[in-house]
């Protein structure tokens, strides 16, 4: 666990189902989970310091340990509405839909290009982006990259999908991407996004 900025942790696990390190992240004062997964101080980490009142998904698929933090803490879990048919029997959970404000003054932005309920999550009281899937941050691979291909049905439509909708989410005001799935980039993030996005076209 490590505090990347004022009040804004950063952790990574081993996710069993894909076999790779995920991340993670926690507004400790609001107590809000992004994406959560456990870190290796388990549940005791959060009864220490402060357990989360809600868990914020991305999308479906990153449910991850939400639902032991809803069983241990009554933590409310919150899915995009999109994506609610495959948590069904899983545990109780909220919908939200891009444009809701959202615990923690979180806002949720649409993104739906590699599966309909992808979302980023804008936290302005961190300056920061919170992205699904989309954009990934491999070491060696330069500050950021599409996921592989063989994760994308149609890689070029795709990749301009994405490009697309990240291009929206400039307008946004932010200086540190939260990635699901590589570390998060703190500082500089939006010139890296413009970049990024720039380099697609």
């Amino acid at each position: 666990m490590r505090e990347i900025a004022n009040g804004l942790w950063h952790w990574t696990a081993r996710h069993e189902h894909i076999g790779m390190d995920v991340s993670s992240y926690y507004l400790l004062d609001e107590r809000v989970a992004i994406d959560p997964i456990l870190p290796a101080e388990g549940l005791d980490w959060f009864s220490a310091h402060g357990a989360p009142s809600h868990a914020l998904l991305t999308n479906r698929h990153h449910d991850r340990d939400a639902w032991k933090l809803q069983a241990s803490f009554g933590t409310s879990v919150h899915c995009p509405r999109s994506g609610l048919h495959e948590l069904a029997g899983r545990g109780a959970v909220r919908a939200y839909d891009p444009g809701d404000e959202l615990p923690g003054a979180v806002t949720a932005h649409a993104v739906g290009v590699l599966c309909p309920d992808e979302c980023a999550l804008h936290l302005p009281s961190q300056r920061a982006l919170a992205c699904a899937d989309g954009v990934v941050r491999w070491t060696g691979q330069g500050p950021l990259t599409f996921v592989p291909d063989w994760l994308m049905d149609d890689p070029e439509q795709t990749k301009a999908g994405l490009a697309a909708a990240y291009r929206r989410l400039l307008e946004l005001d932010f200086d540190t991407l939260l990635l699901a799935h590589g570390d998060p980039l703190v500082g500089g993030a939006h010139a890296a996004l413009e970049a990024f996005v720039e380099g697609a076209a």
